[in-house]
């Protein structure tokens, strides 16, 4: 079993390696829990709880409000790039970016500051990277939604340090076109259900996505071909394609809206919606978001991509994105974070929280 010690968690930098060191792929979150629970139970102003593989650590201090801290502990699949080096100021290997730098500050904060000015809920989950079904922050909103009460919220998803407001909605469908089978060799009996796929395509590339700002935050909508399906044989006309389409749309949007825009830009076609997930608005007029922007000291921006905060968002809690990752490198053989960004981060959570300047150096 991995064991945080003191030092370690006494450095949030030396703790981002120790957490990257254990391997924690989606389903495999058992080692990093226990860790992680381990080392918050050892915090006599902590309350601990633990469901499956998410673990949940708060303060019941009687502050005038709640904050969740909550950082997923999964990571996509190794691409041969653990265990974690350091070179200078770069720490490379699987999870640094996304984001076990983020959780890292979390349990930092967690175990060095015991009389923060709100009360705190550190939350940290399994299974973010995977099926929606199996995402540990989902299923505690279900089974134990008193566990995430809070007037607030703050995603340590990779940010490289700017607060990302709310997040894009995102949807999945697949566009079909019909044909009629027939033999290669006499294609004039036939209907290409295939070359009848260009008419789907052509509407893509004429396809003028929004750009949004909301609360001062451009989300730019986007709507892409991402896989194709037909043909039967090599010597057969094929009677049916079709075309998947993710649809990245601004959180002004609802689902439902979404669901009947996309049937819109395709009218004529046979269109089946598989997935959709709302995005989230930015959610930056809440007291505590206020607060925190202005010890960011930089203006927020829209976060493009689907995070966690839609799922704050839908129980009616305001949330944005912060962490020390650069979103760009998340999921590459290239993942890295900057050490400068992880001390800098801490520092600016330590003095939200505690009023106080001054952190790690």
């Amino acid at each position: 079993m991995a064991v945080l010690e003191p030092e370690t968690l006494a450095d949030p930098v030396a703790l981002t390696r120790a957490l990257v060191d254990i391997e924690s792929v989606s389903g495999n979150e058992a080692e990093i829990a226990d860790a992680v629970e381990a080392a918050v139970r050892t915090a006599p102003h902590l309350t601990v709880r633990r469901a499956g593989n998410t673990v949940v650590a708060s303060t019941d201090l009687g502050r005038p409000g709640r904050v969740v801290l909550a950082g997923h502990l999964d990571t996509v699949p190794v691409a041969e790039n653990l265990p974690s080096t350091v070179d200078g100021d770069i720490m490379h290997g699987c999870g640094t970016s996304d984001m076990k730098s983020g959780v890292a500050i979390a349990l930092w904060l967690a175990i060095s500051v015991s009389e923060p000015r709100l009360d705190v809920t550190y939350f940290f989950y399994d299974c973010e990277e995977v099926e929606s079904y199996r995402n540990g922050l989902r299923n505690i909103a279900l089974e134990h939604p008193d566990w995430l009460a809070a007037d607030f919220a703050i995603l340590l998803e990779p940010t490289y340090g700017l607060v990302e407001g709310g997040c894009q909605g995102s949807m999945k469908a697949w566009v079909s076109t019909t044909g009629k089978r027939a033999h290669s060799a006499r294609s004039w009996h036939g209907v290409n259900a295939i070359h009848a796929a260009s008419g789907i395509l052509d509407r893509l590339k004429e396809y003028q996505p929004r750009r949004v700002v909301i609360d001062g935050c451009e989300y730019r909508e986007g709507m892409n071909a991402v896989r194709v399906q037909g043909g039967i044989a090599s010597n057969v006309i094929p009677d049916r394609c079709r075309i998947e389409v993710n649809y990245r749309f601004a959180p002004d949007r609802s689902g439902d809206e979404a669901v009947r825009h996309i049937h819109e830009v395709f009218d004529g076609y046979e269109v089946e919606v598989t997935d959709v997930a709302p995005g989230a608005l930015p959610g930056l007029s809440a007291p505590a978001a206020q607060e925190f922007l202005g010890v960011v000291g930089k203006p927020p921006i829209g976060k493009f991509g689907w995070t966690d905060v839609a799922r704050f968002a839908e129980i009616g809690i305001p949330a944005l994105n912060y962490g020390p990752g650069d979103p760009n490198l998340a999921h590459s053989r290239q993942e890295r974070v900057e050490l400068s960004k992880i001390r800098s981060g801490a520092d600016t959570m330590r003095a939200w929280l505690t009023g106080e300047t001054g952190g790690v150096g």
